[in-house]
């Protein structure tokens, strides 16, 4: 699959909503509510994938209720409960230089300045000063700080490789 035709995931079907087949989300966009924007989407859960376009939705209190294409009752709507909503990454825009989507960084090898392979990129966590990104090699977990001209020295997508000021001991 290429890389514009990756799915990346933006949220998740969190509930029901009344009894006329609306859901509840939970976004991961900024703001919340663009999560709308992006379509179309796919729902994604264990018994596999199916694209829907059309989503409608909107902010309710503090949370996200979407109407799902042909989900009518709250009995259909229950059976969406849990799945992850996906969009193809050529659907989202492209970030600001310095900027990268999460989903971009994931897989990515991290290496120190000095050449050491620490792994690769499993997954980000975000914090309040800035995100973490979790380094794996094998059984051994490292949490860096996402801190370009700090800890990150440079994050080449093209080559898959992002250079740290880390040490490898740590």
């Amino acid at each position: 699959m290429s890389d514009a035709d990756r799915r990346v995931p933006l949220g998740r079907i969190v509930g029901v909503h009344g009894v006329q087949g609306a859901v509840r989300l939970e976004s991961w966009t900024e703001p919340r509510e663009r999560i709308f924007a992006y379509q179309p989407w796919w729902l994604v859960g264990e018994g596999g994938g199916v694209m829907l376009d059309g989503v409608q939705g909107r902010a309710q209190g503090k949370g996200l209720i979407a109407l799902l294409p042909g989900v009518g009752d709250r009995d259909a709507a229950a059976a969406w409960v849990g799945c992850e909503i996906r969009v193809p990454r050529a659907a989202l825009p492209a970030p600001a230089a310095g900027e990268y989507y999460w989903a971009d960084l994931e897989g990515l090898e991290v290496v120190t300045v000095t050449g050491v392979v620490l792994g690769r990129v499993s997954h980000l966590i975000a914090t309040g000063a800035n995100d973490v990104l979790v380094v794996r090699d094998g059984a051994r977990e490292r949490l860096l700080p996402f801190v370009p001209g700090g800890c990150v020295q440079d994050v080449d997508l093209g080559s898959g490789r992002i250079t740290v000021d880390w040490d490898p001991e740590f």
